[in-house]
């Protein structure tokens, strides 16, 4: 066993291994100062819930408190690896600001009350506007970090109970993209690939995907093949120098908000060279004959004027793409949260099918997930869509998911599309939505135009009801706050971005009288007396393992079909869905057969026009597709909405560093992931801030046409022209004169989405930068991962012997939860 800073070295030591073999397993540890492995009480089963990898852990408890986290060797996720956010962010559970009790808000402050008494305010506000107006003046913004029993519970409380349409939740912000791009080319979600195609790929391109920073356990994955014999040639499409980029084969820094003319022109170099399965184009897909029409026109040479990068480089990433035999692709908010989203990420499913490689090992394809529980909300039908993957403009499954529930059709609303995050703001802003419910998120913080955002949040007319674990910056607006329970305090189960569904059982209780939020849920449902339609309870579960029961129905049959799966089948290792009687072990990889969920009467949806997001309609889609192949999608390039100018010469694109998790509420009370990222920074490259006369460490403004932010610089490896801001920066532990709002990135960003997914776009934003002041002497308060100084003597970002963790290399023995 050896300690290592885990500050320092996030990814921790090197154990290679070549193509084919087993990930060697190396178990991490981190106990609170002075306990010791002997004197833990217990440890309990669960997964990590900072970040989408799904890393398998035990919870370490002593005298009844959280004191410890040991990666779990057996699971298949992980093999016992853990990353910075898992062996440090527990820290915040125990935290001395917790929220204990209920507060509601008299004579405009908030103060604690009973249960009783904010219950019946959120009761009979939601029954009086039920009376005025129906459903439709109540909203549902939830999280993606609950567990599946709590989305599921919702679900059916919101869309069946409640009547409204207006469901959605913060995974808008991070994977509606994902969902969409899936559903545009094999007319369902669900990820194709599995996390063990890392072990076989010949060529791992990752494409608006940070690895390394937010997915750490899968790049220390990657590390360990390419530090082995024969390891893989990497791909990376970025405009940061990221530790991706940094160990790329070939690294594409294309200029903000145009991926889609990049992968257009990698996809015309894949056609003219001859590198495309004809014969799996011919059999599996349909689109092909318009595809090359579309890409045709986006040779190199006007692809490299476009995008700014060199001929060259597009040319060796084509044959990359185009010649490997075993190819892995990655995307994340590069790409989700940029100019086209929907149409770049799709032509990353184009590239897959062209070069036939789906269902085999190695042959991988992943839309990954930025939020551990993402999954589980487009499952369950928390955020926009129906559960099991439901189709709603098809009568059969919504009458198919009323025989579930056992309600009438029509009392599921279906008559147009479910209300995106972004437009249950403006309904709210308009009058039309009167009551809020917000759950595990902090949009205050977290949505794009901030000052827009916290005007709607505080009008009086809007009753605001915020269930969290803190006092957030969307918290201290609410008229009623629920203090919830959190992980390690309470039973269920999660998905990662690899459909590897883990249970994580309760180690603790919470403090004071929070609750589960699945038992919250289950007491409005009560308090409501919400009825089925033969007058029984709507919800018919009492606790967590009777909702994955009723769960488990609700999926039978789907796509994503859990019949297979028990508590105590996920005792231990993690299980991939759809796992059923006839594939009792879960399913490795999807579409392995050719064969996709893109019939029409059993897609889940009709798909969308890539320009403009109409929707088909099901005579439409029938004619297209009528024997179920995949889909081949093109789109054009068209310029994005801003684009610098004279006053705003730059571009800004804001995200995460690998230390913090959103918007802080967690790991910003963890210790050792503070003090490595403790306030906000803004990148520029050296270019620019030689032209600007900025020098490491200055105090600048950042300014868009929306607001500015004021950062200390960071000069980086981010290409010339561009900005960079993380997002995670806001209000809560600043005490100045505007209370933090000059360092919240989304005081800048734009109320702007993509016209599919209807991701809100992140990452295109016109831009200027000037000095406020001279360095103090200090670098920015930037770790030195992504977000190293170009600059000579900034030191490394490291967390000393408070970060020291322990590492049980191969060979050592490991023990196992009780």
């Amino acid at each position: 066993m050896t300690s290592t800073d885990r500050i320092a070295e996030p990814w921790g030591t090197r154990t290679p291994y070549g193509p084919g073999e087993d990930w060697p397993v190396r178990t991490d540890s981190f106990l609170a100062d002075g306990v010791e492995e002997g004197q833990v009480d217990r440890w309990v089963q669960s997964a990590t819930l900072l970040h989408s990898n799904g890393d398998a852990l035990d919870i370490a408890v002593k005298d009844g408190r959280i004191v410890g986290v040991r990666g779990r060797a057996e699971d298949r996720v992980n093999h016992g690896r853990l990353g910075p956010k898992d062996l440090y962010g527990w820290q915040a559970n125990a935290s001395s600001d917790r929220l204990t009790r209920p507060l509601v808000r008299r004579g405009g402050t908030l103060v604690e009350t009973t249960w009783d008494d904010a219950m019946d305010r959120v009761v009979a506000n939601t029954r009086r506007l039920l009376a005025e107006q129906g459903g439709s003046a109540i909203g549902f913004y939830t999280s993606g970090q609950l567990f599946l029993e709590e989305y599921y519970t919702l679900g059916v409380v919101a869309h069946a109970g409640i009547g409204t349409n207006h469901v959605d939740g913060n995974t808008r912000l991070c994977t509606a993209t994902a969902a969409e791009a899936l559903k545009e080319s094999f007319g369902s979600d669900g990820q194709p690939g599995s996390y063990t195609d890392v072990d076989h790929a010949d060529v791992i391109a990752l494409f608006g995907h940070n690895m390394a920073e937010t997915q750490s356990v899968l790049w220390t994955r990657v590390l360990d093949r390419l530090a082995g014999p024969h390891p893989p040639a990497v791909l990376c499409v970025d405009p940061r120098a990221t530790p991706v980029a940094r160990a790329a084969t070939v690294h594409l820094a294309p200029r903000p908000g145009t991926n889609l003319a990049l992968m257009n022109g990698l996809l015309h170099e894949i056609v003219a060279h001859g590198w495309v399965d004809q014969e799996y184009v011919d059999r599996h897909t349909i689109g092909y004959a318009d595809l090359l029409r579309t890409v045709q026109e986006y040779p190199p040479e006007r692809v490299a004027r476009i995008c700014d990068v060199p001929v060259a480089d597009l040319r060796a990433a084509a044959r990359l793409l185009g010649t490997a035999e075993r190819l892995l692709s990655t995307v994340l908010q590069g790409f989700y949260q940029a100019h086209q989203a929907t149409a770049a990420s799709v032509q990353v499913n184009n590239l897959h099918l062209l070069r036939g490689m789906l269902g085999r090992p190695g042959c991988g394809l992943l839309q990954m997930n930025g939020q551990p529980t993402a999954e589980n909300t487009r499952e369950c039908g928390a955020d926009g869509d129906l559960a099991g993957f439901r189709n709603w403009s098809n009568k059969q499954h919504v009458d198919e998911l009323a025989r579930v529930w056992n309600v009438d059709p029509m009392s599921i609303p279906h008559y147009t599309a479910p209300t995106h995050a972004m437009q249950i703001m403006r309904y709210a802003e308009q009058g039309s939505v009167r009551m809020l419910w917000v759950q595990a998120t902090n949009p205050a913080v977290s949505l794009p135009e901030l000052e827009r955002i916290r005007a709607i949040l505080a009008q009086d007319r809007l009753f605001l009801v915020v269930q969290d674990i803190f006092l957030s910056e969307t918290a201290q607006l609410a008229d009623v706050v629920l203090p919830a329970a959190t992980w390690g305090e309470k039973t269920g189960t999660f998905t990662n971005a690899d459909r590897t569904v883990h249970l994580s059982e309760k180690a603790i209780e919470p403090p004071g009288e929070a609750r589960p939020d699945l038992e919250i849920f289950l007491d409005f449902a009560r308090r409501m007396d919400l009825r089925d339609k033969d007058g029984g309870p709507l919800v018919r579960w009492h606790d967590p393992e009777s909702a994955f029961e009723a769960w488990k129905e609700c999926s039978r049959g789907r796509p994503c079909d859990y019949t297979g799966l028990t508590y105590d089948r996920l005792r231990g290792s993690g299980v991939q869905w759809p796992c059923t009687e006839e594939h009792p072990e879960g399913t490795e990889r999807l579409y392995a057969d050719g064969r996709f969920w893109s019939r029409g009467d059993e897609c889940e949806t009709y798909g969308r026009d890539l320009a403009t997001g109409a929707p088909l309609d099901a005579t439409e889609y029938a004619a297209l597709n009528p024997d179920g192949r995949a889909m081949l999608k093109p789109a054009d390039y068209v310029e994005p909405h801003e684009v610098p100018g004279s006053r705003y010469p730059l571009q800004l694109v804001t995200g995460r560093t690998l230390y913090h998790f959103h918007t802080r509420t967690k790991t910003a009370r963890a210790p050792q992931l503070q003090a490595a990222a403790p306030d906000v920074w803004v990148e520029v490259s050296a270019h620019d801030a030689d032209a600007l006369g900025l020098a490491e460490g200055d105090l600048a403004e950042v300014t868009t046409p929306r607001g500015a932010v004021r950062a200390r610089v960071r000069v980086s490896g981010v290409r010339p022209g561009v900005l960079f801001v993380p997002f995670h920066y806001g209000y809560w532990d600043v005490e100045d004169d505007d209370g933090g709002r000059h360092r919240a990135a989304n005081e800048l960003t734009m109320t702007a989405w993509d016209p599919c997914s209807k991701q809100p776009l992140f990452k295109t934003a016109a831009a200027r930068v000037r000095k406020l002041a001279d360095a103090d002497g200090a670098p920015a308060p930037a770790p030195s991962t992504a977000s190293a100084s170009v600059v000579p003597g900034v030191p490394p970002t490291a967390g000393g012997p408070a970060a020291l963790a322990e590492e049980r290399l191969p060979g050592a023995r490991a023990g196992s939860a009780s």
